[in-house]
């Protein structure tokens, strides 16, 4: 399932990527934005993610039978049947993707705290962090990921600078800072594994974590709102048990469908063998347009508060940076793969 094995372009998964993001934001910060008709105000985002982490859960291990995708995993026989398992390199990349499980859908979801600002320091955090785990594992990092960094760097400046600093609920402080953790540790563990370019290790590494880290996420989602952690931490009673009767249920269901694609289309993105300065930023950059995007549709059709212009012109900064990773590899450096061609 590589983008270069399959002969479909890494830019056409990002493509998708964000097709799929963009619906998940939308109905997540509807969900968390409008009155409950039977609590009066809206719901909290520790009462809306158990369901749909739970649901995509459910769909990801359906999708790991149905695919076939959990033959090429590690295994052990219960019962007769072959079990998937994790490595130790999996099962730590997959305590990594349970803290980015419940941190990213949870981000969309602070009172106060507009979708393009979170995404822009969450997403930021990791664009910075991709080089250095490159340098760490010998990998080469191309200019043109150095400068899809600095204009990284230009759009966060410039936000935060227009938002006067970085002021947050604590509880939206504790998501970012998970957020990159989980992130980095997952990064590490795939440069050290997967970026192989065998379509069948993209295989075994997605069957692998996500066996592990979709429960752990649930476990930890759970601990948070038990913890007293913010204003949202008393909600683990309804999150958990009251939400499977209540008519929201229905777009917490298309929140967890999306979500599942969505993670099938990242590790894709992620373990292409190209450097991780190149692949992260076409991933994170494709997400945040989906978050800007969705604060658009939200501003424009139902009316919740439009993105500042900072934002949108920190958007726009990270929209070059896509073109630039997209291209450049394309033709400029066309000429260094002709040259290595006529030597061979």
């Amino acid at each position: 399932m590589n983008a270069r094995a399959s002969g479909f372009p890494l830019e056409g998964y990002v493509f998708l990527y964000l097709l799929a993001y963009l619906p998940n934001v939308i109905v997540t910060k509807l969900v968390t934005s409008m009155p409950h008709p039977g609590l009066g105000r809206p719901l909290t985002g520790l009462e809306t993610l158990p369901a749909s982490l739970i649901i995509s859960l459910v769909l990801t291990y359906l999708f790991i039978w149905w695919s076939g995708w959990h033959r090429d995993a590690h295994g052990v026989m219960v019962l007769g049947r072959r079990i998937p398992v994790p490595t130790r390199y999996t099962l730590l990349s997959g305590i990594g993707t349970a803290l980015v499980l419940f941190t990213v859908p949870l981000s969309f979801t602070f009172e106060g705290v507009s979708i393009p600002f979170i995404q822009l320091l969450m997403r930021g955090d990791i664009l910075l962090i991709a080089p250095i785990v490159d340098l760490a594992f010998g990998r080469r990092v191309r200019w043109w990921s150095w400068a899809a960094l600095a204009m990284v760097a230009l759009a966060m400046l410039i936000t935060l600078s227009d938002r006067g600093g970085f002021y947050l609920p604590p509880l939206a402080i504790l998501t970012v800072v998970l957020y990159t953790i989980g992130y980095f540790i997952r990064l590490a563990v795939m440069t050290k594994v997967s970026k192989s370019g065998d379509p069948a290790s993209v295989r075994q590494y997605f069957v692998e974590e996500k066996i592990f880290a979709l429960p752990l996420s649930v476990a930890i989602l759970a601990a948070i709102s038990a913890s007293g952690i913010g204003s949202q931490s008393g909600a683990l009673g309804w999150g958990f048990i009251q939400v499977w009767t209540d008519p929201v249920i229905l777009p917490l269901l298309g929140i967890g469908i999306t979500l599942t694609i969505v993670s099938v289309f990242a590790i894709i993105i992620l373990l292409d063998p190209r450097e991780n300065a190149y692949c992260v930023p076409l991933e994170r950059a494709a997400s945040l347009i989906a978050g800007v995007g969705g604060a658009l549709i939200l501003a424009w059709v139902w009316g919740l508060p439009h993105p500042r212009p900072a934002e949108l012109i920190g958007a726009g900064i990270l929209i070059g940076a896509i073109v630039l990773l997209s291209l450049a590899p394309r033709f400029l450096d066309r000429p260094a793969r002709a040259a290595r061609a006529e030597t061979t």
